[in-house]
């Protein structure tokens, strides 16, 4: 989050008057910033948690989000593999070597 970012939610928030010249309480106001940010990181990391999903090395809210992206799409690859797996069907193998393929997957 830049200083800009920090000073534009201020004005929006109404703490306009916390930014005069006279009172330099920038610092404060984004070491208040970087509070709020870290809550809403392990408030999101709780949740991956509780859900079942790993946090891996997620210092932002934005790591967090590619990471849950991440396992979301292995989930999702390898329920799909596993349902045709156990389809008994004539292609069934080039179907899942194909998502194997497409995704990336190995065996």
């Amino acid at each position: 989050m830049t200083r800009e970012d920090i000073i534009k939610m201020a004005h929006e928030a109404g703490l306009g008057g916390f930014l005069a010249p006279q009172w330099d309480l920038t610092e404060e106001l984004k070491c208040f910033a970087a509070l709020v940010a870290a809550a809403e990181r392990e408030m999101v990391a709780q949740w991956m948690t509780r859900l079942g999903y790993a946090t891996g090395h997620g210092d932002t809210i934005e790591d967090l989000l590619k990471e849950l992206e991440w396992q979301i799409r292995e989930r999702t690859v390898k329920e799909c593999i596993r349902l045709c797996d156990q389809v008994d069907y004539v292609g069934a193998d080039e179907c899942i070597d194909a998502i194997r393929e497409h995704f990336g997957v190995e065996e």
